[in-house]
């Protein structure tokens, strides 16, 4: 039993009372199905665009998608897409219909739709209308395409990824001949806007089954991220790694938080390996100076798919930073912390514990970051002196002593880093002191 909410059923209730047939459809039918909370709520309804302009006279409406049928009604309950019963014409650009059809019956609208699972329509009387067994297939936690999977692939690729993004998020496994399909058609996610490619790998990125997801379906990645097909089977030949380069990638990006960034900066921090791999005399795989490589790599794709540049310069310092080390002792952490701050630490924190149960060898190195954890939150809650802002004294303090232009700078950085490596105590008697002895340790030079 479907609960619909109040504002979706008086829309129902409003466009049925002037004779039009009207049912909830897609996403949020899937997912009241399976018990999620579904994001929101569209209609479909056999009312043309003008009738529903006229059901829903004087009312606050959005008409921008009239031209395709559709009308978003503004209502206190939140934003409700309605659209009139259609057939979408050809897909010359295969993203797009060229044009669409209104039609009479619901059923007609749900067969253009992609999978059977969100091709069920759900009315408070009528119950559940459901042509293309959605519902079987959703309690088997199978993805089917509507008829023809290579015809609904044709029409938009993109579809494809949304597979995969599916796959990844609720677990469902793809029917064989949709997986056929999918690969059959891959090629067309050439034709694929970058912005769009983006939210769709984030989105399966940060699924709960990903790593299942990018194992089964690397070779479909493999066609919207060219740059990571050379980690397919590349053996790394090395005693901390039990994995080739991509199912190590795979298996970390798996262990760090959902958070979009994090999981592409573990995709893509090993990426740079294949192309700087050696073997010693021993068999032994090497790959010196693989986090520089990586990082190009990554800057290419962050490029290509449009990221912001606040994303994208996490992303690449991660990728860049993902082997140094944090420190093993206070002074060492202080001093990291310093320069790059307590959200990157964390960052950085999260990817070497990610990068490490992805190597499947040492456990110990996981027990290690986990106590670095612990020293991290130890030095945050002494409150340290970490930056600038937090000296005892400042740049007015360093001109009183005679300093002026660049210089200030200059010492109130080395006031900071003698503070930070417990030369001095963050206090503004000492630090003047510090101060007065530098300067006249510089000036008998």
């Amino acid at each position: 039993m479907i609960r619909l909410p109040a504002h979706a059923a008086r829309a129902i209730a409003r466009l049925e009372a002037a004779g039009f047939e009207t049912w909830a459809v897609g996403g949020c039918v899937r997912d009241s199905l399976r018990g999620a909370a579904p994001h929101d709520w569209d209609l479909c309804t056999a009312a043309r665009p003008e009738q529903m302009q006229a059901v829903f006279a004087g009312e606050r409406v959005l008409e921008t998608g009239l031209k395709h049928g559709t009308l978003t009604l503004l209502t206190d309950g939140g934003p409700l897409e309605i659209t009139t019963f259609r057939a979408d014409g050809g897909y010359s650009d295969g993203r797009h219909p060229d044009g669409v059809r209104f039609v009479g019956h619901v059923q007609d609208d749900l067969a253009r739709r992609d999978f059977t699972v969100g091709a069920m329509a759900w009315h408070p009387e009528r119950g559940l209308y459901d042509p293309f067994g959605g519902q079987t297939d959703l309690q088997n936690g199978v993805l089917r395409a509507v008829g023809d999977p290579d015809t609904r692939f044709q029409e938009d690729a993109l579809r494809i990824l949304r597979a995969v993004r599916f796959a990844s998020q609720l677990g469902f496994s793809v029917e064989p001949e949709t997986a056929a399909a999918m690969r059959r058609q891959a090629a067309r996610l050439d034709c694929i806007a970058a912005e769009r490619i983006r939210e769709e790998l984030t989105g399966m990125l940060c699924g709960r089954f990903v790593q299942r997801a990018l194992m089964e379906f690397a070779d479909v990645i493999g066609c919207v991220l060219p740059e990571v097909t050379p980690m397919f089977g590349c053996a790394q030949q090395n005693p901390h790694h039990l994995y080739d380069v991509w199912e190590h990638s795979v298996r970390a990006t798996g262990q760090v938080p959902a958070e979009p960034v994090l999981r592409w900066s573990m995709l893509l921090h090993d990426c740079g390996k294949p192309a700087c791999k050696t073997v010693d005399g021993n068999g032994v795989g090497h790959f010196y100076g693989h986090p520089k490589v990586s990082r190009e790599i990554a800057a290419q794709i962050t490029r290509r798919l449009r990221f912001s540049g606040e994303d994208s310069a996490r992303i690449l310092l991660l990728v860049e930073q993902h082997d140094r080390p944090l420190g093993d002792t206070d002074k060492l952490v202080r001093r990291r912390l310093s320069r790059i701050g307590e959200g990157r630490f964390r960052d950085l924190l999260a990817i070497k514990k990610g990068d490490a149960v992805g190597q499947g060898t040492h456990p110990e190195d996981i027990a290690w970051l986990y106590d670095m954890e612990t020293r991290l939150n130890r030095i945050l809650a002494a409150d340290a002196c970490l930056s600038l802002r937090q000296l005892a004294v400042n740049g007015n303090d360093m001109v009183s002593l005679g300093l002026s232009g660049p210089a200030v700078g200059e010492m109130l950085r080395a006031l900071l880093d003698a503070v930070i490596d417990e030369q001095a105590d963050n206090t503004r008697d000492a630090l003047l002191a510090f101060a007065r002895a530098r300067m006249e340790e510089q000036h008998d030079e």
